[in-house]
């Protein structure tokens, strides 16, 4: 007689493990927020950092004014500024470009520079500025045309919805190339 084949036993399922055995999945730990002067410090110090970071940008600024200014003096076809600033057929300015002239002087005095930066009432000259008919401005502290009209651009977004309402951005000539009122009246 033939051997009996042995049927194999029928494994049992594996049971589901039931929510309690399951094992928890990581949940990342939310940092706690902190009380109103945590808040407040945090804030203070964002605004400080903006308020740095203009500062330092203002005086960056400034200093290329004053190197472009005492490299170009007395250039005839900048002014002595540095940059050419275009004008539209009413007066008004339209854009600006660097001045194609071979500077006078190639490396001014560093004392001269940080003098003419920071004291004197064409320490801003050759800079931009803006202004809006909503009586808001900015001094001038961009060095081309096109900060200063991305800046009133920004101006605009931000409390006029986006429409422009017919600001303009303007420019700081040095007072040594500004026309005298005396001439302006004798000529007329």
């Amino acid at each position: 007689m033939a051997a009996k084949r042995t049927t194999a036993k029928k494994r049992a399922t594996k049971r589901r493990s039931t929510a309690s055995k399951a094992r928890r999945a990581p949940v990342a730990r939310k940092p706690r927020r902190g009380g109103a002067g945590r808040r407040l410090a945090v804030s203070m110090g964002t605004f400080a950092n903006r308020q740095a970071k203009k500062h330092t940008a203002i005086k960056r600024s400034r200093r290329d004014a004053a190197i472009l200014r005492a490299t170009h003096a007395g250039c005839d076809k900048c002014g002595g500024v540095g940059v050419i600033y275009k004008r539209k057929k009413d007066g008004s300015y339209a854009g600006s470009k660097t001045c194609t002239a071979k500077p006078k002087t190639m490396r001014p005095s560093r004392v001269q520079v940080a003098v003419t930066a920071r004291f004197g009432p064409d320490k801003t000259s050759g800079l931009c500025g803006w202004r809006c008919p909503c009586h808001k401005s900015e001094k001038p502290r961009y060095r081309t045309s096109k900060e200063a009209t991305a800046a009133l651009r920004a101006h605009e977004k931000k409390k006029h919805g986006g429409q422009s309402v017919g600001g303009t951005w303007y420019l700081q000539i040095p007072a040594a190339t500004q026309p005298s009122k005396t001439l302006a009246a004798a000529a007329a």
